[in-house]
């Protein structure tokens, strides 16, 4: 079971998204705040694959592909937003990623909100 206060890696990855949110602020585009948090990654030695093609089937054919943000050493989806709210939709679409991609952990990072830690959603399958 998924225990967000017991996964430090979760936890240095949201730190990272605070030094990002710090240094650019807020109201910035998304791709902005993507390309930042690929260089923390990057400086910190963290592997990633930005905007993976993962395919969608549907009754056995391929009919598109998701494009996930992030997809951290293979442990973690990250959806990179910069919108004054966070919607439902926003949690269904990390949830078919980490469905898809077999992870059971995913982070929606907001960096539209003053103070990034209430822009920050866990989800776990």
């Amino acid at each position: 079971m998924y225990d967000e206060e017991e996964d430090p890696f979760t936890r240095q990855l949201i730190g990272l998204a605070m030094d990002v949110h710090r240094q650019l602020g807020p109201g910035l585009m998304e791709s902005t705040y993507e390309r930042a948090f690929c260089l923390e990654l990057t400086e910190h030695g963290i592997a990633y694959s930005q905007q993976l093609r993962v395919p969608v089937f549907y009754k056995g054919h391929l009919i598109g592909e998701y494009r996930p943000d992030l997809v951290v050493e293979g442990r973690v989806v990250i959806e990179i937003k910069s919108v004054e709210h966070l919607i439902g939709v926003h949690r269904a679409q990390v949830l078919a990623y980490m469905r898809a991609l077999n992870i059971p952990v995913g982070l929606i990072l907001n960096f539209y909100t003053e103070v990034l830690r209430t822009g920050i959603k866990r989800l776990a399958i």
